[in-house]
């Protein structure tokens, strides 16, 4: 954390978002955290959002404030993984335990600037002088998150469609006959010269289109679950301890 950083400026940024190394949101600043040896803030308490009624602490430590957020070194997994702290102060075991699981040095000493100075190793020199050693683990967890949309969308086009349709009409021709026994009453019950004249109506078909709308078919967008493999890969950091000075084997 920026050291111009102040105290005000911490207080207003409760309700300021928090996001992992990975750029994911882990959730939201529900408290500031003070060293009661230094009175300087040294853990962000985060609640609600994701994490939901889960509170967990972040270090201070390599956090940085930018555009009214907050970002920190840690994965969300790893964040989310932290001890749930439901009251109001942290025990020094309870504090020893964050360190180890954010991979920090710890010990009792405590420096200016409200952090533990230590080499790396949790020393309890009231009890006895055994070394503590810790190794990172690897939890590997699943989140759920959007990876796209899809849509239907429906649109008209248009297209050429010809049929051919036969159709009638009608058409005359002349026919003669000539006379005959048996029409010979028809053609001479006429006057005997005389102008005259015969008219007859000619039909004929004509193509039509019409155009009516029908259902075809319906279309509708359905989700199935497929499994993967993805292979999650890390660096682990383990502590040695080895000895120096004149012991004995």
């Amino acid at each position: 954390m920026d050291q111009s950083t102040t105290v005000e400026q911490l207080q207003d940024s409760i309700g300021a978002p928090v996001y992992a190394s990975d750029g994911d949101k882990i959730g939201a600043v529900d408290e500031i955290f003070f060293d009661n040896d230094t009175g300087k803030p040294e853990w962000l308490g985060i609640g609600k959002g994701v994490l939901s009624s889960k509170r967990v602490l972040v270090p201070l430590a390599g956090a940085s404030a930018k555009d009214d957020a907050y970002y920190v070194p840690y994965s969300k997994e790893q964040v989310e993984s932290s001890l749930d702290i439901s009251g109001d102060e942290i025990s020094q075991e309870t504090e020893a335990q964050l360190y180890a699981h954010y991979g920090l040095p710890y010990s009792e000493t405590r420096s200016d600037s409200g952090l533990p100075e230590g080499t790396g190793v949790d020393v309890d020199r009231s009890t006895d002088d055994a070394m503590t050693r810790s190794e990172e683990e690897l939890r590997v967890g699943k989140t759920q998150r959007e990876a796209g949309r899809a849509r239907l969308r429906k649109y008209v086009t248009t297209e050429d469609v010809s049929e051919t349709v036969p159709v009638q009409r009608e058409q005359v021709r002349v026919e003669r006959e000539p006379i005959t026994d048996a029409n010979i009453d028809q053609a001479t019950s006429g006057p005997a010269i005389s102008e005259d004249e015969h008219e007859v109506t000619l039909t004929k078909e004509e193509a039509v289109a019409e155009k009516r709308v029908v259902p075809k078919e319906r279309v509708r967008l359905a989700k199935e679950t497929v499994t993967e493999e993805q292979q999650v890969s890390d660096e682990l950091r383990k502590e040695q301890i080895e000895q120096e000075g004149d012991v004995r084997p």
